[in-house]
């Protein structure tokens, strides 16, 4: 039984922020104590250091472990594609999760190199959202749905957990969530997404603004059901899910990050448990990562979503894990420690 699937409003789910499970800081003390007599200079591993010590303090113990990893690639389909702001149909959506399920995306291979299961999990292709220049993109009930379908996917067995997500029309969401939940100019949020250039790119722009002047008055959560999308949803849900676990949580690039803007906006301690995997070349992306007062762990000029910059990241957590595990102390390896 998920957390969510217990609550009944997303005002409620808002309401769970200060019951939120927190680090356990003696595991952390433990894990920098570890840190201050292995092998190596002080701080010598720079960011390894400190992604062990966030493993540490999720996990529990002095030295985090990854058994299993586990990926989770949502999908949904969008009405805002009515207003032209992209160059391939959406029929591409379900074309590309079929892809998925036969292993011959990127995300497979990152996969299968990082060593995490992957599963996709499609939300209702057949029915888009609402066009959100015109309304909400979901009722309260369709939000709490797809919440919940995301929530239910998390395995309870895992050691960490990959988002990613497909859709198209996904990245004008995206745009229109980032601008609801942090201010600024659409022209700041909105990047080329698929090919977005021209024409596109102008009614891209312009249904973003639109649609965060329709939206005004959304908050929070409620800023997903009016901007969001079903993938983007399950998204959040899954974070809510990861947090009730104790999971440490892999964000993708500008699009699954933004799927989180609105539990940012209602708490930002909802996000304490989620790193992100790397900067996207979307030009809003930076920018919401320094709103939301983050640091990638990779910027590899990467734009593709599915996880897949998450799944890169994923390689690097390992890393600093097995150091942080692995070596030895100055005592165990006779090295003087100055």
């Amino acid at each position: 039984m998920t957390m969510l699937s217990d609550t009944p409003s997303l005002a409620a789910i808002e309401a769970l922020a200060p019951t939120l499970p927190r680090p356990d800081e003696a595991a952390v003390a433990d894990a920098a104590a570890r840190q201050a007599v292995l092998t190596k200079p002080p701080g010598s591993l720079g960011r390894l250091e400190g992604l062990a010590l966030f493993m540490a303090g999720w996990q529990g113990r002095a030295r985090p472990r990854i058994g299993r990893a586990q990926a989770l690639v949502f999908a949904g389909n969008h009405g805002i594609c009515a207003q032209g702001v992209n160059p391939f149909p959406q029929a591409v959506t379900a074309q590309m999760v079929a892809n998925f399920e036969a292993g011959g995306a990127a995300i497979n291979q990152l996969c299968r190199v990082a060593g995490a299961d992957l599963a996709v999990v499609s939300l209702d292709l057949d029915r888009p959202t609402g066009d959100i220049t015109q309304g909400p993109a979901m009722t309260e009930a369709e939000t709490l749905d797809a919440m919940r379908r995301g929530a239910a996917a998390v395995a309870p067995d895992a050691d960490v957990l990959i988002l990613g997500e497909m859709g198209i029309g996904n990245s004008t969401v995206a745009a229109a969530l980032a601008a609801a939940a942090f201010g600024g100019a659409a022209e700041d949020w909105v990047g080329r997404g698929t090919g977005a250039e021209g024409d596109i790119m102008a009614r891209k722009i312009a249904a973003v603004q639109a649609a965060v002047a329709r939206h005004r008055d959304a908050r929070g959560l409620g800023l997903m059901a009016a901007l969001g999308g079903r993938e983007l949803a399950a998204i959040c849900g899954a974070v809510v899910q990861a947090r009730q676990q104790r999971l440490p949580v892999i964000l993708d690039g500008f699009i699954c990050t933004a799927a989180t803007a609105p539990l940012f906006a209602a708490d930002p301690r909802w996000l304490d448990h989620c790193l992100i995997g790397h900067v996207s070349r979307e030009p809003g992306h930076a920018r919401l990562i320094a709103a939301m007062g983050q640091a990638p762990v990779l910027a590899l000029d990467m734009a593709l979503g599915e996880g897949s910059g998450a799944a890169l990241a994923l390689g690097v957590l390992r890393a600093a894990l097995e150091c942080h595990d692995g070596m030895a102390t100055f005592a165990e390896a006779g090295v003087a420690a100055g």
